[in-house]
């Protein structure tokens, strides 16, 4: 029974640690939420998947631009998995928008060269 509950608990404490929102928060100066997506969603497949980065060639960008919940966002998923789950989200919400990148991947190594690069695009940024 002990094993049974340090297991519950164990799966549940992942669980909360794979989806802790990791929150780029870049001063958006009024704009709405997708505006922002759109810059990023195009610095993204710009630099990190056309350029043929390394960093990102296990995955596939899957952008959901057009969002009757408001919040647009793009998503990395595992390139040719039958497995769908994202493995990062990055959405933005209201105006001015605020900028939320959440999902496994920002437990990774990746995280901080994801979160730098979403912030400069939202604000306007082209470069990679």
């Amino acid at each position: 029974m002990r094993r049974f509950a340090f297991f519950v608990i164990l799966f549940a404490a992942a669980g909360l640690a794979a989806c802790k929102p990791e929150a780029p928060r870049p001063p958006t100066g009024g704009q709405s939420a997708l505006d922002i997506m759109e810059k990023v969603a195009v610095g993204a497949n710009r630099c990190w998947f056309k350029s043929g980065d390394p960093a990102f060639k296990a995955y596939s960008l899957a952008p959901e631009l057009t969002s009757f919940s408001g919040r647009p966002r793009i998503l990395l998923v595992r390139k040719g998995s039958p497995d769908i789950r994202p493995l990062l989200v990055v959405q933005a919400e209201g105006r001015p928008a605020r900028l939320d990148a959440f999902g496994p991947l920002m437990n990774e190594t990746l995280a901080p060269r994801i979160q730098k690069d979403v912030v400069r695009w939202a604000n306007g940024a082209k470069d990679c």
